[in-house]
């Protein structure tokens, strides 16, 4: 549980932690098979897929736009829409190589960070953005997918909660 009496960084940054360890307890305890299974139909969404998508907008959040790197994609192209993807599941995906890759960027997410003021500006759209835009709309994100996980996880096995 994050801190409830801190500091806008310190809580900023302990929401976003809490909720990159929510997606990893929904992956607790599952097979290969259960994470790569889409159980919500008509959906193809699975947990696998929300793993790897993290990891891409991981990367796109605290690489691309934050530092200007030029990585590329991790698990394939971005959609039309120039959104990250990561959601397909391929043949030759592993829950074991999704999550190492978004563990990865999560620890280069953190030392670009760092150095960083909440106030910090990077170029985005023509614009500028803060990290503090950054910290928020990753929250957001990451609270998004994970009730789409407690959903999945939901159906696959019963299991509910955090």
């Amino acid at each position: 549980m994050p801190p409830m009496n801190a500091d806008e960084r310190t809580t900023l940054e302990s929401w976003l932690e809490f909720y990159r360890a929510t997606l990893a307890l929904k992956c607790e305890g599952l097979n290969e098979e259960q994470l790569r299974s889409a159980s919500v139909p008509p959906s193809e969404l699975t947990l696998l897929g929300l793993v790897q998508h993290a990891a891409e907008v991981e990367r796109n959040w605290f690489r691309r736009v934050l530092t200007g790197e030029d990585a590329a994609p991790i698990f394939g192209p971005r959609d039309p829409d120039g959104h990250d993807g990561g959601f397909e599941v391929s043949a030759h995906s592993s829950f074991r190589d999704a999550v190492q890759i978004w563990q990865d960027e999560i620890k280069q997410a953190r030392l670009n960070c760092a150095a960083r003021e909440l106030d910090g500006t990077a170029a985005f759209m023509g614009g500028e953005v803060s990290l503090r835009w950054i910290y928020t709309h990753m929250i957001a994100e990451y609270a998004r997918h994970c009730g789409h996980a407690d959903l999945v996880r939901e159906r696959i096995d019963g299991h509910v909660g955090v």
